[in-house]
C-alpha cells in the first residue's frame, strides 16, 4: 500500500504540509482562470478586515482594544477580486471540462421576489493572498482580511517532516487515496485480513451467515427502535405485478386520508409469489444490471468509504439502536423531534385521495402496460414533488424592520429556536435535524456574488456521532450509493422509475439494485422508495466487508498518569482510580477489549498485568531519552481475563506514590512510550498531567507573564511553544489513535502546546484549574461526573468522516479536531458523541436550475463491539435568488458559532486584536448590506431583519467572552481552553458559553412547567444579562454551560433559604457551598428538577457555585453580565451606536 498520498499530508511528503482546522481544502485553489470547473470565482467578501471604527470623541466612551483607528485594509468597492488560486507547479489541475461561463446580468437585488436573472459576469481572479496557518511561526504572511466565502490558498511545506507511518495500514478501503496512479481493478477486492496482534484477535466475517440472496420474508424482519416490533403491513395484493405500471417519484409527504381500498387489479394472482432473486452481478454499491466490472470513477480517489466487491450476504433490518442520553420519544412524524428517525415510516395506500399528481400515479393501481416515466420538471435532478416548491413567498416575521436602539427587550423569553428551511412542508419533515446539522444560511444564495453582497459567511455545523434515542438501523449487503459522486442513497433523490434513481448531489442517473427493490417495512416487492433509507434523513448501516481491509481493531484503553509530588497533592489519583474501579465494567468494548496504564515522573513506569501473576509488577524504564517496552507482550492486557490484576493496580496505586518526592514530568517520553505501545493495535490514550513537562523530550517554560494577564491589546503565546505535540498527535492518527487530555492544575502548563496532542487526534482536553480534593470540592465533583462519562460513553474507533454537498457547492475550511487525510477527508482516529465540526462553503458555480441543494455528512467508524458502521446524515435546503430571501433564512447562532470558530483560527496566525475586529467587522458588513441592499425606504435608527436582531448581541458576548476578552486578567490556560471549547463543544453547547442564560428562581411555580419522567420541572423565562434584572430581594441562577451560578441577593426571602438552602439566615450561607441539599420542601424539589434538567441537556457536568455579594466569585458572575459596561469594555447599548456610526460612515 503506498504511502505517498498519506506521507504528503502527513508533513513527510513535499506537497500539502500538515492539516487542520482551518485546513485548507488544496483542489479548490488549483485552478488557473478559465481553467478546471470553468466557472470563474466571484471576487469573495472578505469578512474579517483589519479595518477598525475611529476613536470617539468623548474619551472613555470606548475604551476597548479594538476600536483604535487603523486604517482600512478593503472597503467593498468596486475593484478586482480578491481570490485567485492559480495551481502550484507541478501539481494537476481536475480534470473536469470546463462550463460556460455565467451571463452578464446580476440576480435582483429588491427585497420583493422577482424573476430570476442570470449571474454577473465574473473578472479572471489574480494571485491571491496567502492564507493563515497554525504553524507558531507561519512561513507566508497573514492575510489582512478573513475571506471565509472562498478556499484559501495550500500552505507551503513545514520546516520539519516526520517519517513515514509505521505499523499496519488503517483499516479502510482506501488504497487508491495513497496512490499517484490509476487503482488497479483489484484494488477493491477485499484485502486478506492482516495478522492479529494477540492470539485472542478474532477476524470479523460477515454481518450475516452466508446464504441465498433471495429476499424472503423471513430474512426481512425490519424493527422498529424501541421496546416492541410494531405490526407489519400486510403485503397488497399488488404489491409486485409484471403487468401494473411503473412506480413514480417516491412519495415525500405525509400519508393521505384512509380510505376503504381499492379492488385489486385483474391479472395473475402475484400475493403469494416469491418475488426474484436479486442477481449476483451486483457492483460497488453500483448499478446490479451491468456486467461489466466497476469503472475507476465509481471508487474516486482518496473515497475511503468505496468498498470492493465482496461476497455477498442477505439483507437484514432487525436491527435497533437504544443510545444513551436522550430519552426514548414517543412515536410520531419522521424528522420533529431529536432522535427520533422512526424505521417505520407511515404506508402509502393504493387509495385514491388528493395528493400530489406524480405521487398519485405512483400509487394508483393500474392493469396497463409499463409506461415511459415522465421527466422530472424544475430542474436536473429534483421530483415533481421538489419542482412544486414556492421559494418566493418570504418570512413576515424573519423580515420584521427592528430598530435595535429602540427596542430594548429583544431577547425572547424561551431558548431561541432553530430556524426552519423554507421547503415544501412534506420535505421539510424528514430533513436532518438542527442539532445534527445545521447550516447557517437556511437559504442558500443563487451565486457567490449573492452571498458576497449578503456579507454573510456560509458554512455547516455538524453534530454527527450525536446520542439519539433512537436510530434506524440497516444491515444490507448492498449499500446503495452513486456510482459518480459515491453519495448515499437518500430522502432527496429522484426515482425516475422502479429501476433508476437520480443522485441529488451530482444528478446522475443510477441504476438500482435488485435487492434494494424488496421493502422491510411493508415486505413488499417494488417499492425502493420507501425503503428506509429513503425515508430517514439520518441513518445507519451495518457495512459489509468489503468496507474493511483488516478485522476491526478492538476497544483499546491506555491510561497515562502523572504521579509525581504536584499530582500526589491534588489528590486526583484516588478520584481516577475509583472511578475507574466502579465503571470498569461499564466500558465499551467486547470480550477483546484490552487496557493497560502507564505512570511517569522523571522515569517511566510499566506494569505487567499478564493473566497468572499474583500481583502486578511494576517495570521502571529510567533511559527517558531512548525509551523502549520491557516486556511489550504483558503491558496490554485482555480486560475481562486480567480484570482482577487491574483492579489491584488500580487499588494500590494512590497509596504507592503518596510519599514521593519527584517534582519532574517527563511526560514526552511517556507519550512516545504509550504510542509504541498502541502502534499495533490503535486505541484510545487517555492523560492526566498536572504540570509543565519539564524533563526530556517535548520539555515546556513557563511563557506566561502574570503582570500581562489584563493587557488591553494582544496578548502573546497563543500558538504552539514546539512542533514536539503535533508532530506525535499525526504519528498517532496515522495508526489510529486518539489522545485525551485531563489536565488538573493551578500552575501554567502551556496548553497551547499541550493541546495540539488532543486537537490533530480527534482527541478531547478537560481542564480543572486550581484542582485540588480539599480546596475545590465542586471542581472535584465535576472530574467525577465528566470522568465517568467518559469512561462510559459510546466511541467509534478508526473514523472517518467525508462531507459531501450538491455539485456547485465547495467546502473548503473544517474546523475542530481531527486530521484532513486528503482533500475533504477527515481523520478521526476516535469520534465520541460529545465532538462537534463546522466547515466554511463557498458558491463555485452558479446554481441557476436548481431549486433546492443538499448535504451529505458520512461518518464511517467502528463501534466499540467490533462491527463496521456508516452513519449517514442528510440535508436538503433551498435555493434563492434575492438578498431578502437569504437574509429571511438567516440562522443567527449558527453564524455566530462559526464566526467564534474563524476567530480562533485568527487569535493563533495573527493576532487576538485582529480576531476582536474581524468579529466587529462582520456585525457592521452584514447590517450594512441589510440596509443598503434589502430595505426599500431607509429609516433612521440602527435597523435589522428580526432574525438578525441579536447579532449585534451575541458579537459583543464573544468580545466578552473569556477566549477575546481584554483588560481583564485572564490566564492564558484559561483563554485557551476557552478557545479550543469553542471549536469542539457542538454549537447547542457553545452558545451557552458565549451568551449564559439567567433565570429567576426564587419564585418557581408549576405554571407551564414540563411533565419529564414522572416530575415537574418549572420553565422560568430568560432574562436579559444586566444587573438592572438582579434584584437583592432575589435568587438568580445563571446557566453557562460549564459552570452554574446561584446568585442569592442580600435581602432574598427566608423561605428560599431555609426551604432550598437549608439555612437559616442570609448571613449563614457558606462560602463554598456547591451542592443543593435535598429537603423535603416543594420549592427545594421545584428548584433541584429545574438544575438537574439543565444538567442532563448536556453531556458535561457543569458545577454549581453560590455566589453572595461579598464572595470571591462576585467578579466572575458580574462578568457574565454582557449588556453592562465595564472598565474595559462597551456596554451593549455603547456597542450599538459603535456599530451605527461605522455603518453610516
Amino acid at each position: 500500500m503506498s504511502t505517498a498520498g498519506f506521507n504528503s499530508q502527513n508533513g513527510t511528503g513535499t506537497g500539502q504540509t500538515y492539516a487542520n482546522g482551518p485546513s485548507q481544502n488544496p483542489v479548490a485553489p488549483q485552478q488557473l482562470p478559465g481553467v478546471g470547473y470553468g466557472a470563474p470565482h466571484q471576487p469573495t467578501y472578505n469578512a474579517m478586515q483589519a479595518k477598525a471604527p475611529p476613536t470617539p470623541a468623548h474619551p472613555g466612551l470606548y475604551p476597548s482594544g479594538p476600536y483604535q483607528p487603523v486604517t482600512p485594509v478593503c472597503s467593498y468597492q468596486p475593484g478586482p477580486p480578491h481570490t485567485s488560486y492559480p495551481a502550484p507547479s507541478g501539481q494537476s489541475l481536475l480534470p473536469r471540462p470546463p462550463v460556460g461561463g455565467p451571463p452578464p446580468h446580476t440576480p435582483p437585488q429588491s427585497a420583493s421576489p422577482g424573476p430570476r436573472l442570470p449571474a454577473a459576469q465574473a473578472t479572471p481572479p489574480p494571485p491571491a493572498v496567502s492564507s493563515s496557518s497554525y504553524y507558531a511561526n507561519p512561513q507566508h504572511p497573514v492575510a489582512p482580511a478573513w475571506q471565509y466565502n472562498a478556499a484559501p490558498p495550500p500552505m507551503g511545506p513545514p520546516a520539519t517532516v516526520n517519517a513515514p507511518p509505521r505499523g499496519p495500514a488503517p483499516r479502510h478501503a482506501n488504497p487508491a487515496s495513497n496512490s499517484t496512479g490509476p487503482p488497479p481493478p483489484s484494488v477493491y477486492s477485499p484485502a486478506p485480513a492482516a495478522p492479529a496482534p494477540a492470539p485472542h484477535h478474532v477476524p470479523h466475517g460477515g454481518p450475516q451467515p452466508p446464504g441465498p440472496r433471495m429476499p424472503r420474508t423471513p430474512q426481512h424482519g425490519y424493527t422498529q427502535p424501541g421496546t416492541a416490533p410494531p405490526p407489519m403491513t400486510p403485503m397488497s395484493p399488488d404489491a409486485y405485478q409484471p403487468n401494473r405500471a411503473p412506480y413514480g417519484p417516491p412519495p415525500t409527504g405525509p400519508p393521505p386520508a384512509m380510505k376503504p381500498a381499492a379492488p385489486p387489479p385483474i391479472g395473475p394472482p402475484m400475493a403469494n409469489a416469491t418475488p426474484p432473486p436479486p442477481r449476483a452481478d451486483a457492483q460497488c454499491g453500483g448499478a446490479v444490471n451491468s456486467t461489466l466490472p466497476p469503472a475507476e470513477h465509481d471508487c474516486p480517489e482518496g473515497d475511503i468509504e468505496c468498498p470492493g466487491n465482496g461476497p455477498p450476504d442477505p439483507s437484514s433490518y432487525n436491527h435497533g439502536d437504544h443510545h444513551m442520553g436522550v430519552p426514548p420519544q414517543q412515536p410520531g412524524t419522521p424528522g420533529l423531534h431529536l432522535g427520533h428517525y422512526p424505521s417505520l415510516p407511515p404506508g402509502y395506500q393504493n387509495t385514491p385521495s388528493p395528493m400530489h399528481p406524480a405521487i398519485q400515479a405512483a400509487t394508483q393501481p393500474n392493469t396497463q402496460g409499463p409506461q415511459p416515466y415522465p421527466q422530472p420538471h424544475g430542474g436536473p435532478g429534483l421530483s415533481p414533488s421538489l419542482a412544486s416548491l414556492s421559494l418566493q413567498a418570504s418570512t413576515p416575521e424573519a423580515l420584521r424592520v427592528v430598530n435595535l436602539l429602540q427596542e430594548r427587550n429583544l431577547l425572547p423569553p424561551t431558548p431561541i429556536p432553530a430556524p426552519t428551511p423554507c421547503l415544501q412542508q412534506d420535505l421539510q419533515k424528514i430533513n436532518c435535524h438542527p442539532e445534527v446539522f445545521r447550516s447557517t444560511l437556511t437559504s442558500i444564495p443563487q451565486t457567490q456574488s449573492l452571498l458576497n453582497k449578503a456579507k454573510m459567511p456560509l458554512g455547516l455545523l455538524l453534530h454527527p456521532f450525536k446520542d439519539l434515542s433512537q436510530l434506524p438501523v440497516v444491515t444490507s449487503s448492498t449499500i446503495v450509493r452513486c456510482r459518480s459522486c459515491r453519495t448515499y442513497i437518500n430522502p432527496f433523490v429522484s426515482f425516475l422509475d422502479q429501476r433508476r434513481w437520480k443522485c441529488n448531489l451530482c444528478f446522475r442517473v443510477n441504476d438500482v439494485p435488485e435487492e434494494f427493490m424488496y421493502n422491510p417495512v411493508s415486505r413488499s416487492y417494488g417499492e425502493p422508495h420507501r425503503r428506509p433509507e429513503v425515508q430517514n434523513a439520518t441513518i445507519e448501516f451495518i457495512a459489509p466487508s468489503e468496507y474493511m481491509l483488516r478485522p476491526p481493531q478492538p476497544a483499546v484503553y491506555l491510561f497515562i498518569l502523572d504521579v509525581s509530588h504536584n499530582a500526589v497533592e491534588t489528590g486526583y489519583l484516588t478520584v481516577f482510580c475509583q472511578s475507574l474501579l466502579d465503571n470498569i465494567n461499564a466500558l465499551p468494548g467486547d470480550a477483546r477489549t484490552k487496557v493497560g496504564f502507564i505512570t511517569f515522573d522523571s522515569t517511566i513506569h510499566f506494569y505487567n498485568l499478564q493473566e497468572g501473576l499474583s500481583q502486578p509488577q511494576m517495570l521502571i524504564v529510567s533511559d527517558i531519552e531512548d525509551i523502549f517496552l520491557p516486556t511489550p507482550d504483558s503491558l496490554l492486557v485482555n480486560l475481562n481475563e486480567c480484570k482482577e490484576l487491574v483492579q489491584d493496580l488500580l487499588k494500590s496505586l494512590p497509596t504507592l506514590f503518596e510519599k514521593t518526592m519527584e517534582t519532574q514530568s517527563a511526560l514526552g517520553s511517556a507519550l512516545q512510550a504509550a504510542y509504541k505501545l498502541l502502534l499495533p493495535t490503535g486505541g484510545r490514550m487517555s492523560i492526566f498531567q498536572t504540570q509543565l513537562p519539564n524533563l526530556g523530550v517535548g520539555t515546556l517554560h513557563s511563557r506566561e507573564d502574570p503582570n500581562l494577564r489584563a493587557a488591553a491589546k494582544d496578548v502573546q503565546h497563543l500558538s504552539p511553544a514546539t512542533d514536539f505535540y503535533k508532530k506525535l498527535a499525526l504519528d498517532c492518527s496515522g495508526q489510529q489513535v486518539a489522545v485525551d487530555l485531563f489536565l488538573l492544575s493551578s500552575q501554567y502548563c502551556d496548553l497551547a502546546s499541550l493541546g495540539c496532542i488532543s486537537r490533530y487526534s480527534a482527541g478531547s482536553v478537560y481542564y480543572y484549574p486550581s484542582y485540588h480534593h480539599q480546596h475545590t470540592p465542586a471542581q472535584v465533583e465535576c472530574f467525577q461526573k465528566d470522568l465517568k462519562r467518559y469512561l462510559t460513553r459510546k466511541i467509534g474507533f478508526e473514523a472517518v468522516m467525508r462531507i459531501r454537498c450538491t455539485k456547485g457547492l465547495s467546502i473548503h475550511t473544517f474546523h475542530g479536531n481531527f486530521f484532513v487525510r486528503s482533500t475533504d477527508l477527515l481523520s478521526l482516529p476516535n469520534v465520541n458523541p460529545d465532538a462537534g465540526f463546522a466547515v466554511q462553503m463557498s458558491i463555485e458555480e452558479n446554481l441557476d436550475d436548481m431549486q433546492v441543494v443538499s448535504f451529505q455528512a458520512a461518518l464511517l467508524y467502528t463501534s466499540s463491539k467490533g462491527e463496521r458502521r456508516i452513519r449517514v446524515h442528510t440535508l436538503c435546503l433551498p435555493v434563492v435568488n434575492s438578498l431578502s430571501d437569504i437574509f429571511a433564512g438567516a440562522d443567527v447562532q449558527a453564524i455566530t458559532g462559526l464566526l467564534a470558530c474563524m476567530a480562533v483560527d485568527r487569535s493563533a496566525t495573527a493576532s487576538l486584536s485582529d480576531a476582536r475586529d474581524a468579529m466587529t467587522n462582520a456585525a457592521i458588513d452584514s447590517l450594512t448590506s441589510y440596509r443598503q441592499s434589502v430595505l426599500t425606504i431607509q429609516q433612521p435608527g440602527l435597523l435589522a431583519p428580526a432574525c438578525l436582531r441579536l447579532f449585534p448581541l451575541f458579537i459583543l458576548a464573544l468580545l466578552k467572552q473569556k477566549a477575546f476578552r481584554t483588560g481583564t486578567s485572564t490566564r492564558l490556560d484559561e483563554r485557551l481552553f476557552a478557545m479550543c471549547q469553542l471549536k469542539y463543544q457542538p454549537l447547542v453547547y457553545a452558545m451557552l458559553m458565549i451568551h449564559p442564560a439567567l433565570y429567576r428562581v426564587d419564585d418557581l411555580t408549576d405554571e407551564g412547567a414540563l411533565s419529564i419522567s414522572e416530575r415537574t420541572v418549572p420553565q422560568p423565562r430568560v432574562l436579559q444579562l444586566s444587573v438592572e434584572k438582579l434584584s437583592r430581594e432575589a435568587a438568580f441562577l445563571m446557566d453557562a454551560g460549564t459552570v452554574m451560578y446561584l446568585w442569592i441577593g442580600r435581602h432574598c426571602p427566608l423561605s428560599f433559604l431555609t426551604q432550598v438552602l437549608g439555612v437559616t439566615s442570609y448571613a449563614a450561607v457558606p462560602d463554598n457551598l456547591y451542592l443543593l441539599p435535598e429537603l423535603d420542601t416543594p420549592e427545594s424539589q421545584r428548584t433541584r428538577a429545574f438544575v438537574g434538567w439543565l444538567r442532563d441537556q448536556r453531556p458535561f457536568f457543569p458545577s454549581l457555585l453560590v455566589v453572595r455579594d461579598e464572595s470571591q466569585l462576585k467578579p466572575s458572575f458580574m462578568q457574565n453580565m454582557i449588556e453592562d459596561r465595564t472598565e474595559s469594555a462597551l456596554s451593549y447599548y455603547e456597542f450599538l451606536l459603535h456599530l451605527q456610526q461605522q455603518i453610516s460612515k
